[in-house]
């Protein structure tokens, strides 16, 4: 058996949901290794279309989706509205989400870890593949961050993509420099402040209550392209912006924030949005 690899296909921005840190924001690096006979072109399978294919695969599967492991003891589902649910977690809190079926995945285990997701999507390949094509095999893997990274999650209502679902999320590194210089500890300050954090947007915001555990709720409710979307999380898993939630605010958010705090003091702040992209903001 031949072999053919692709290192860095693509990367998965996505969120899913845990027992104990909720809604959890992710970036996943995806690398694949495809196994077989040679075809007629002396080929594994043709590079040309590795993205057309491969990576298109990927990225409907699970990029800007949520990622529910069904087998969760702790998931309760709606037998009429399967993508109505409450999700509890271990502090006694719970999560509510409502979406249009397309903005989530279920996973066939108890917990979100990425050899299950592995797993999912290489089912998927094996069969869209050519028959040459005897195995599929799949590697997700964090970035390798020097220095603070944050995990987040958001929904944009505006955008004509995927990124008008309300529930998905990145694992990004921040950099903050004052006075032409990096401040590694304002950088740890904001990646725990934003450590598992719902990014909510005042003008989603359809009600504030108590519930039954005791615990503040949020829920942000809106109809966008793609249908309707709710979620309600626990006001202290949340952290509220007067603007959207995009990767261009949070960078001007943060900055504006310093500059209250240090307004003699120049300000320059890189927010990543997942993996080697995001937004600058100088104040």
């Amino acid at each position: 058996m031949d072999h053919l690899f692709v290192d860095n296909l693509t990367v998965i921005d996505f969120a899913y949901l845990h027992a104990t840190r909720g809604l959890v924001g992710e970036s996943w690096i995806v690398d694949v290794v495809l196994g077989g006979e040679l075809d007629e072109q002396g080929m594994v399978f043709d590079f040309s279309n590795v993205k057309r294919t491969i990576k298109q695969v990927i990225d409907e599967r699970v990029d800007h989706r949520l990622v529910i492991p069904r087998d969760y003891p702790g998931l309760n589902r709606q037998a009429d509205t399967p993508d109505t649910f409450t999700w509890q977690l271990t502090d006694g809190s719970h999560i509510d989400h409502s979406s249009p079926d397309e903005a989530v995945v279920w996973l066939p285990a108890e917990k979100v870890v990425p050899s299950a997701v592995a797993r999912l999507l290489e089912d998927e390949l094996k069969a869209v593949l050519p028959g040459n094509v005897t195995s599929v095999e799949i590697n997700l893997r964090e970035e390798e961050i020097e220095g603070a990274y944050y995990h987040y999650v958001h929904g944009l209502k505006k955008h004509l993509g995927n990124c008008q679902r309300i529930a998905h999320g990145h694992r990004s590194p921040i950099r903050i420099d004052r006075n032409g210089y990096r401040d590694y500890r304002l950088e740890s300050r904001w990646a725990k402040l934003w450590q598992d954090v719902y990014v909510g947007t005042e003008e989603d915001v359809a009600r504030r209550f108590v519930g039954d555990d005791g615990s503040t709720y949020i829920t942000f409710e809106y109809e966008a392209n793609q249908g309707e979307f709710a979620l309600t999380l626990p006001e202290q898993r949340v952290y509220m912006i007067d603007t959207d939630s995009t990767v261009e605010f949070i960078a001007a958010h943060i900055a504006d924030t310093l500059k209250v705090e240090f307004p003699e003091d120049q300000i320059r702040v890189k927010a990543f949005e997942g993996v080697g992209k995001g937004a600058i903001a100088c104040r």
